[in-house]
């Protein structure tokens, strides 16, 4: 069975600035797949690739086994895109809108699927409504409607709760979580790093155009992340070595400690008394996705 995305060796300038640096990876049909990075990382020149509305300068990139510059027809039947920007024309309703794009693939009489759409993330009651007069959130969640007016397999969401409110946010996951589970390949951009840990089975990090990591987000989690206790104490101390490896941060009688273990806690707040310390807070914190993300970003 074909992969629903292949990247092999793509590379990407524009004119001083390389993009993408030779991308390799895969994603199999059925995942929810994370794509991570900093702000100018190739994240959207990526999928600006996969959508063929950027042309590699090496590589191939498949969608579903159809090679996105070849057969760039069939691989864009296969794709639906979310794209970062609110792009839309302000001239029809939200229903004209997908009426309209549904007719760019081919498709007529689209009206019952247009109204599923439509009724999954929300937005039966501005079906008639002008696009510019949405709000920011309802504008993201048309542009959603849009992408999957013509049923693609593999759904791309490049940053979509971007300005979305946390009640909008919610639908729209649970709508999303429904495509995927029904066979749906989900990829996803975000930088809001609590939704790739809770959605992503895989993520991929890029950094300067080249992927820095591949793996589950299980194992992501357990390779880079620790634990976390957080103390506030009466008045700072100084804790001696092992112990003070252990700082992750410290301002003035706070104090971050990482450990791997909970058995560690109790070595810590040892260590910690026999320095002097005297605690009157107390909080322990479990291995994040920002933890992951900020160590990865900082290796050389």
């Amino acid at each position: 069975m074909n992969p629903a995305i292949r990247v092999a060796g793509v590379t990407k300038r524009f004119r001083s600035l390389q993009a993408l640096a030779g991308v390799d990876l895969e994603v199999a049909q059925g995942e929810f797949f994370g794509l991570l990075g900093p702000n100018g990382a190739g994240k959207t020149t990526l999928i600006s690739c996969l959508a063929g509305l950027a042309r590699p300068d090496s590589g191939t990139l498949e969608v579903m086994g159809r090679d996105v510059v070849r057969d760039y027809r069939a691989a864009r039947m296969a794709l639906g895109v979310v794209p970062q920007e609110l792009v839309f024309d302000p001239f029809f309703s939200v229903r004209e809108m997908l009426r309209i794009q549904s007719g760019y693939f081919g498709i007529r009489n689209n009206d019952d699927w247009i109204d599923e759409i439509l009724h999954n993330l929300d937005l039966t009651g501005k079906a008639g409504a002008n696009m510019r007069m949405l709000s920011g959130g309802m504008k993201r969640r048309a542009l959603v409607a849009q992408a999957l007016v013509h049923r693609p397999p593999v759904i791309v969401l490049d940053e979509p709760t971007a300005g979305v409110d946390v009640e909008l946010r919610h639908g729209l996951w649970q709508f999303i979580r429904k495509l995927n589970q029904d066979g749906h390949t989900i990829v996803l951009t975000t930088h809001y790093l609590e939704e790739a840990e809770s959605l992503c089975g895989r993520i991929a990090m890029l950094k300067a155009g080249r992927v820095v990591a591949l793996d589950t987000t299980a194992n992501l989690l357990q390779r880079f992340a620790t634990h976390t206790l957080k103390l506030r104490l009466a008045a700072p101390v100084s804790l001696p070595p092992p112990f003070s490896a252990r700082i992750l941060s410290q301002e003035g009688a706070e104090l971050l400690l990482g450990f791997d273990h909970y058995d560690d806690v109790g070595h810590l707040l040892a260590g910690l008394r026999a320095a002097g310390g005297e605690i009157t807070d107390m909080a322990l914190g479990k291995p994040d996705m920002e933890q992951v993300f900020v160590g990865i970003m900082n290796q050389n």
